[in-house]
């Protein structure tokens, strides 16, 4: 079974065995990692050095705590094989959407973590190669180099099969809406393939009062530090330079859907104040680029009323499943999504061809 308890937001009637479905289920945020990417974080992390706080955190308990729940995400990371297969079989996951687990290559140094991602691409394709009915993956990337991030997009996509591009958020303190990045989107763009903007910890500018009382991974900080790095996008322009750009969030969207009237009042009040100099007029409201250039996944939110509201605001194409395997692994919040209400058409949708359709798995 699932490692851990039930989440308080899952009905326990709902933990029995598996409804059959004539859908298949994708699962579109599915991490996995390296060895040699976990030897390096290893190795950093008992170097006493002057590590960024929040890798310390993350990775420093995932790697090095002795608790069962993270030798367990740790094996299962690693593994792309029998095990994460019997763990699909057992939830009911027909394919998963592989990516590199957060912060990824984007930790190093910029010819260490070039490398890295293009390593952690060979073995990923290796891996699809070896069960091409059960996995597809995202490309990793260094945006240390983005000149180079651009050119393993491109392999990564047309040599490797892969169907995008996985950016765990901000690289070392530095953000996506800086231009000297944006021959990463010129690429993704012309390759048509989507980026998902995964959660990193919070930057060194903004972990401080959320370490300290424990706020600063998945319960709070990932959403605050990435919700900042996408709005960031959409406010420096990104969508109008490059307007044809998918962009996927995971967690419904990073909180963002819920905010989307204050946000396109506060922008709208504060371009024609002149408030911030460096703002731009956008051609559309903020809110506008969110329901046309943006697709957002459920994952480690199976929670009904949450993603009904994603899919009101959204629309009913523009949210897909997503597990979060191996951080958030249980079987009965599949049953819990299967049973979100809706026409046999939408829970098609949502499981299946929204995801088929974003990433190309069809």
């Amino acid at each position: 079974m699932g490692s851990g308890s039930l989440p308080s937001t899952i009905p326990p009637a709902l933990a029995g065995p598996l409804p059959r479905v004539p859908y298949k289920r994708i699962a579109t945020e599915e991490a996995f990692g390296t060895v040699e990417i976990f030897d390096r974080y290893r190795a950093m992390l008992s170097s006493g050095g002057d590590l960024d706080p929040g890798f310390k955190s993350a990775m420093g308990y995932f790697l090095l705590h002795p608790s069962p729940r993270a030798r367990t995400i740790a094996e299962r990371l690693a593994d792309v094989d029998a095990r994460r297969i019997g763990d699909m079989d057992e939830a009911g996951i027909d394919l998963q959407l592989l990516s590199l687990t957060s912060p990824g290559v984007q930790v190093f140094d910029r010819e260490t973590a070039t490398a890295l991602a293009a390593d952690a691409n060979d073995q990923l394709a290796a891996a699809i190669a070896r069960h091409p009915a059960r996995f597809a993956g995202l490309a990793a990337i260094a945006p240390q180099d983005p000149s180079h991030a651009a050119r393993e997009i491109e392999r990564g996509m047309t040599k490797l099969g892969l169907k995008g591009v996985i950016i765990n958020s901000h690289t070392q303190g530095e953000y996506l809406d800086d231009p000297k990045f944006w021959p990463i989107f010129e690429a993704a763009e012309g390759l048509d393939a989507p980026i998902y903007l995964h959660p990193n910890t919070p930057s060194r500018a903004m972990i401080g009062p959320m370490l300290e009382r424990g706020l600063d991974v998945a319960i709070f900080g990932f959403q605050v530090e990435t919700s900042l790095h996408a709005l960031s996008l959409i406010i420096a322009g990104v969508f109008d330079r490059f307007p044809k750009l998918t962009l996927v969030l995971g967690h419904l969207g990073e909180g963002l859907p819920y905010w989307m009237s204050r946000i396109d009042h506060m922008h709208g009040a504060s371009v024609g104040s002149g408030r911030y100099a460096n703002w731009k007029v956008l051609q559309r409201r903020p809110s506008d680029y969110l329901r046309e250039n943006v697709y957002v996944t459920t994952s480690g939110m199976p929670w009904a009323p949450a993603i009904a509201f994603a899919q009101q605001v959204l629309g009913v194409d523009r949210v897909m499943y997503a597990m979060d395997y191996p951080y958030q692994y249980f079987v009965a919040e599949v049953a819990a999504s299967d049973a979100i209400a809706g026409s046999l058409e939408d829970r098609t949708r949502f499981f299946q061809t929204n995801a088929e359709h974003v990433f190309k798995l069809a």
